[in-house]
């Protein structure tokens, strides 16, 4: 998964032309592998949710799942949440916050959840990549044009995860970061 995971930063460094901060990429962050289970609902009639709707903080998550699905993405729109059938085999990926900042927003950090039902115990493997604690989150002059003026001023990802985590609410990057 780790190795997915730089091939993927890499794709969209260089899908905008920027491959260059690849190294920079590597340098400025770390990760964290976990497994993560989500409980049965009370009765196998109901559906509870494992996991409230959030956008990762983080650079990218990375996704394997066992046979039970339960993942939710709230539409681009913010009016619909659509079940994601992710086949067996196969990785869910999201682009966090931290990404989407640094990218000047031309990347989607999707509003995500679980949602379980019937009768098994969903387990998934997830592996975060995430910005070094003092790594400064600045947009390339590279991705800053007339059509693409600066959305996100600098931020540390240790202050913003300090924001975050001492905040009541739905703190987003545009309300943390945002011009």
């Amino acid at each position: 998964m780790l190795d997915l995971s730089w091939i993927i930063k890499k794709m969209i460094l260089e899908s905008f032309c920027i491959g260059r901060y690849y190294q920079f990429m590597v340098e400025n962050s770390s990760n964290s592998f976990r497994i993560l289970k989500h409980k049965v609902p009370p009765s196998n009639d109901s559906a509870g949710m494992s996991l409230i709707p959030h956008t990762d903080r983080i650079f990218l998550t990375i996704l394997s799942e066992n046979e039970v699905q339960g993942v939710e993405v709230l539409s681009k729109e913010g009016n619909e949440w659509i079940e994601v059938k992710i086949p067996t085999g196969s990785f869910m990926v999201f682009v966090g916050d931290s990404f989407k900042a640094w990218g000047n927003g031309r990347l989607h950090a999707a509003k995500h959840k679980v949602i379980m039902k019937g009768n098994k115990v969903r387990y998934s493997c997830a592996l975060f990549l995430l910005p070094t604690k003092g790594a400064t989150i600045e947009v390339p002059q590279e991705l800053l044009d007339k059509d693409h003026p600066l959305r996100y001023r600098p931020f540390t990802y240790s202050d913003f995860v300090s924001v975050f985590y001492t905040n009541v609410g739905d703190q987003t990057i545009e309300s943390f970061a945002g011009l």
